[in-house]
């Protein structure tokens, strides 16, 4: 016996095989989109302060003597816009004037974290970039990524970065 081919396609269709009706796999669809939305949403974290009436030298300076004052030390200075400058084919594209991200760790923070759940020890070390652009190198950032406020231990740590990033710009303005 041979079937038509719209009958075979019919009888390949999931939820004709399962005898849910034809609208069942569009809803399940539509509501796997819908999951998607809210990670899409909180995926911008990045926290960034500006700073006028400074320099980046003294903008550095400030966010050391913040982590410092925290009783914190620096881990890690990476030259990013130099690590670019080496590794690009298009230096001319890049948007910054000079470049760094400062690496640093809270062992009591870290400790807390990781107890909460394991996972969180990709949270450090902490980190916040120090940066600006070619176009205007009289404006200074300071940038992090949040960790959310999902866990107290996220929302400690996002207090701490708060916290040296307002003492950062306050001390980098008093430098200059």
């Amino acid at each position: 016996m041979i079937r038509p081919a719209n009958e075979l396609l019919r009888q390949m269709v999931s939820s004709h095989l399962f005898g849910a009706p034809r609208g069942v796999p569009l809803f399940f669809a539509f509501c796997l989109c819908l999951l998607g939305l809210p990670f899409a949403a909180v995926a911008d974290d990045t926290v960034v302060l500006r700073v006028t009436q400074s320099t980046f030298r003294a903008a550095h300076d400030g966010l050391i003597e913040a982590i410092e004052s925290e009783g914190l030390v620096v881990g890690n200075v990476l030259p990013f816009r130099d690590m670019l400058t080496r590794t690009s084919r298009d230096v001319a594209g890049i948007p910054y004037g000079e470049a760094e991200i400062v690496q640093f760790c809270s062992s009591l923070l870290a400790a807390d974290l990781v107890r909460e759940a394991p996972e969180q020890l990709t949270l450090c070390p902490l980190s916040i970039a120090l940066y600006n652009l070619k176009d205007d190198a009289t404006e200074i950032r300071l940038a992090y990524r949040s960790p959310g406020s999902a866990t107290a231990g996220r929302q400690r740590a996002d207090a701490l970065l708060q916290r040296i990033v307002k003492r950062a710009a306050e001390l980098a303005r008093l430098r200059w």
